[in-house]
């Protein structure tokens, strides 16, 4: 009891002096913190200064925001305002300087030479018009090529004038070039008909407004592998892109991509013909010249999945069928929906030289077939497919111009001579309606 008196005696005597020093030091020390206290306050008020300028006018050369005070955690809606968010604006993701979206590629000429890519002015600034004709030849000894000649040798002379304005008002115009360009080699032993004409003509493809050939067929290899590099090179001398052959598989399949109005719009072809395992007209391979051949094979399915992951709107343009058959056959209705399920968003088909239906595979617009287009001197329905797509590359509309190969010339038909194949289109195509005008609809 005694030592916890003396005990609580000592505790009071020392909370007395403390109690008396801190009185001492509080007098002391009450300027000290006043001051502290309004630097605090000037401090705090500066970096309020600071983030609000940070927030409102830090930019990078590209004018996104890139500096945000995390205190407000600015950052970038679609319509480039602030907002809050949790981070920062992303500044690697911007388009083009001039807003479009392959402006990119477009400005790399090198890449575009490597990738077969090439971008295109176009007739109008809200759509990207498509057209597609069937099998073209100039070949030496056939009366269409002789009649030119004694015509006066102009590609006036071929074609109507309505023909000839549809070519070559079209943004991107696609033919089968169906023979070789060459004077040399020898024909296919046995074969019945052999296509090579004089290189000099390859300008009519230019005169007629041709943007882009298929040698994906049976004649491009007519004269041997020699008429074939040769067809190649005189392609190439006049800037004419072309799909579905080359030097080596690699160039053979190989798709060539327009790009118009900001579209990019990737073509593939390849061919059927001849329906062997060992054909006259030669498959290339990793060290020789030919075609792309999609006969037993299913290399076509991961091109054209490949194409179309690459592009906006992808084309199949493909030979295939049996020739002078209306209806189509069974290799044709087989493949059909295997290249809409790879990713083809439009099939053209020619060699029957003569027309078949139009169908739709799911939302894929089939043509089995556009005949012969400007192939030699017998008369011969046929006709153009015109496609024009949205500046987001979707199919806006699908229409089939009809024409008539006749006496070597082939015209753009209106009136009821165009009634009339638009009503034989109908009669084999019943899956789909076509109006007075041509244009499709599916069912």
């Amino acid at each position: 009891m005694h030592t916890n008196r003396k005990k609580a005696q000592h505790v009071g005597q020392y909370n007395k002096k403390r109690q008396s020093g801190n009185d001492l030091r509080g007098k002391a020390l009450k300027p000290f913190v006043i001051a502290l206290v309004a630097t605090l306050a000037v401090g705090f008020v500066l970096l309020l200064v600071m983030a609000a300028k940070n927030k409102f006018s830090k930019t990078d050369k590209k004018g996104e925001l890139t500096v945000t005070a995390q205190i407000f955690n600015i950052d970038k809606d679609d319509m480039g305002k602030a907002k809050p968010s949790g981070k920062k604006a992303d500044s690697d993701t911007v388009a083009s300087s001039d807003g479009s979206r392959y402006g990119a590629i477009i400005a790399d000429e090198e890449l575009c030479r490597q990738q077969h890519i090439y971008p295109k002015d176009s007739t109008y600034d809200d759509e990207i018009s498509l057209l597609f004709a069937g099998d073209v030849s100039f070949a030496e000894g056939y009366d269409n090529i002789s009649s030119l000649r004694l015509r006066g040798g102009e590609i006036e002379a071929a074609f109507n004038e309505a023909a000839l304005t549809t070519m070559r008002e079209a943004d991107v115009f696609m033919v089968n070039n169906e023979f070789t360009y060459s004077t040399r080699g020898t024909p296919t032993e046995e074969k019945q008909y052999t296509l090579r004409a004089n290189p000099d003509t390859v300008r009519y493809l230019g005169d007629m407004g041709v943007d882009i050939v298929s040698l994906a067929n049976n004649h491009t290899y007519d004269y041997g592998e020699i008429s074939l590099l040769d067809t190649l090179d005189t392609l190439e001398s006049v800037d004419m892109p072309y799909v579905g052959a080359g030097r080596n598989i690699e160039e053979a399949i190989k798709p060539a991509y327009f790009i118009v109005n900001d579209v990019k719009i990737a073509i593939v072809s390849a061919t059927q013909i001849e329906k062997l395992d060992y054909p006259d007209t030669k498959g290339a391979t990793e060290s020789s010249a030919g075609v792309f051949r999609c006969w037993n094979s299913s290399k076509v399915f991961d091109v054209i999945s490949d194409a179309k992951a690459n592009s906006d709107y992808c084309v199949v343009y493909v030979h295939w069928g049996t020739e002078l058959m209306e209806q189509t056959d069974w290799a044709q209705d087989e493949l059909a929906p295997k290249l809409a399920k790879a990713g083809a968003d439009l099939i053209i088909g020619d060699h029957p030289h003569i027309l078949q239906k139009i169908d739709y595979i799911g939302d894929t617009p089939v043509i089995y077939s556009l005949g012969n287009y400007w192939f030699n001197g017998k008369t011969r329905d046929t006709g153009l497919l015109e496609v024009t797509l949205d500046t987001q590359g979707q199919l806006n509309t699908i229409r089939f111009i009809p024409a008539l190969q006749s006496g070597s010339v082939t015209s753009v038909l209106s009136g009821e001579d165009g009634e009339s194949v638009i009503s034989y289109m109908r009669s084999i195509s019943p899956k789909v309606s076509i109006d007075s005008d041509g244009y499709i609809t599916k069912k």
